[in-house]
């Protein structure tokens, strides 16, 4: 499992590299591009099968997505976008703030994380760093990829038996994320990038 996140990871770099259509920092780019492939690899294997694989990831997962969307707030310009992060800021944090209300009793032996992994800081690093031309692009393409990550997540969560309020959080949560990617995905598409 390590290794084949490993080489999604490489393989996500090396095409990042070869790509010299965008002015992102490379080596910010290149980060951006690897956290996808991991982050999916992550969410269908341990996130989607483990309650101690899903606690951290969905809870991780709201607080990249809160974080985020705070900085888009904050950064763009774009009326779309900014609806976008109002919309996915609400529905995150309420997620998040009902997911931390079940684990002490769905899931008790696992700890809820009090701050994100290095993969997903990392995103919000390139985030705050992208210039005010790319931002709007660099926030649309984190969303796509980290809502990807969240759909494969919950779904592969959602028949989850070892934790039934956990699994019934998956199933409710579900439907939100997929009208963000789907927002997301037609906004990339009007910017011209689809």
């Amino acid at each position: 499992m390590k290794t084949t996140a490993t080489l999604l990871a490489v393989s996500a770099l090396a095409l990042a590299a070869c790509g010299g259509e965008n002015s992102q920092d490379p080596v910010d780019a290149a980060q951006d591009a690897a956290a996808a492939p991991v982050g999916q690899a992550s969410a269908a294997t341990l996130g989607a099968n483990t309650v101690g694989g899903y606690v951290p990831n969905a809870a991780e997962g709201d607080m990249y997505e809160i974080a985020a969307a705070d900085i888009a707030l904050e950064k763009s310009q774009n009326a779309d976008v900014r609806r976008l992060a109002e919309m996915i800021k609400t529905d995150h944090t309420a997620a998040s703030e009902r997911f931390k209300s079940l684990v002490p009793q769905a899931a008790p032996d696992v700890t809820l994380p009090s701050e994100l992994d290095e993969r997903r800081q990392g995103m919000l690093d390139n985030l705050r760093s992208a210039s005010a031309d790319e931002f709007d692009r660099v926030y649309i393409d984190q969303q796509i990829a980290a809502h990807n990550e969240a759909v494969t997540l919950h779904r592969g969560f959602s028949d989850n038996t070892d934790a039934p309020q956990l699994a019934e959080h998956a199933r409710t949560v579900l439907p939100k994320i997929e009208a963000h990617l789907e927002m997301a995905e037609g906004l990339k598409s009007r910017m011209g990038d689809g």
